[in-house]
């Protein structure tokens, strides 16, 4: 009966300790535009790093990126899970942060 006990205790505590660590954890995304797909995606791309940087967050998983092409332009979307890893930076927009 106490090993019963302390399983379920232990059992208790990893699941609060793996949804406090969850809990920090947010879906970002960006959104890039351009004339061509090429620089469109790039833009979607190196803004997604760089809000995840400045927020003080580290990518987790997969970048999942679409885009859309318009009769003058590309836009692409790119987002990612990040999960807080330190205190945020300062940054100038999307692209310069120090």
């Amino acid at each position: 009966m106490r090993s019963l006990k302390l399983g379920l205790a232990a059992t208790g505590i990893i699941f609060a300790l793996s949804a406090a660590a969850q809990a920090d954890c947010v879906k970002v995304g960006t959104v890039g535009e351009a004339p061509t797909h090429a620089i469109a995606e790039l833009f979607a791309k190196n803004g997604l790093k760089n809000i995840i940087y400045g927020q003080g967050r580290e990518g987790r998983g997969p970048v999942h990126l679409k885009c859309e092409d318009g009769a003058a332009t590309t836009t692409c979307r790119a987002s990612q899970m990040a999960c807080k890893v330190s205190e945020p930076k300062t940054c100038l927009g999307a692209w310069l942060c120090l």
